[in-house]
């Protein structure tokens, strides 16, 4: 099964300095609650997910990648695990003194329970990485 989403959001920040963040592949990874720990290898970084699933008992690695990207504009992102296979999107535009960023994601889940509960918690995963956006800029005065 696969689950599809997109969420905006705006950040008053200039967009080069948003999408330093968010073309960073370790930024990403520190920003979203579900991953425990990640590590870059190269142009790969693979982060280790703990979902609360019942059939899912240990850390799974994601191996993810940019396969897109158009600075400062857009990046996207796969990952693959035995878990499931993702596909992510940041799509940034700017108007006056405002950055919209778009973000889309699907997921493909190989085990019962991933779809549901990526549906369930993308929303917050979303405001995670918005929030550590809005903090990372605040630590250079950007916002």
């Amino acid at each position: 099964m696969t689950v599809e989403v997109e969420r905006s959001y705006q950040i008053e920040a200039p967009i080069e300095e948003v999408w330093e963040l968010l073309a960073d592949s370790a930024v990403r990874a520190s920003a979203l609650g579900v991953v425990d720990h990640f590590d870059q290898q190269g142009e790969v970084t693979v982060w280790y997910l703990k979902l609360p699933l019942p059939l899912l008992r240990q850390t799974v690695s994601v191996r993810t990648w940019d396969v897109d990207r158009d600075p400062p504009r857009y990046v996207r992102f796969v990952g693959e695990s035995k878990i499931m296979d993702v596909v992510g999107e940041h799509a940034l535009s700017m108007d006056g003194d405002i950055t919209t960023i778009t973000n889309r994601f699907r997921v493909d889940g190989k085990l019962p329970g991933v779809e549901g509960f990526f549906e369930r918690n993308i929303d917050r995963e979303i405001e995670r990485l918005r929030r550590h956006v809005i903090d990372q800029l605040s630590k250079t005065g950007s916002v």
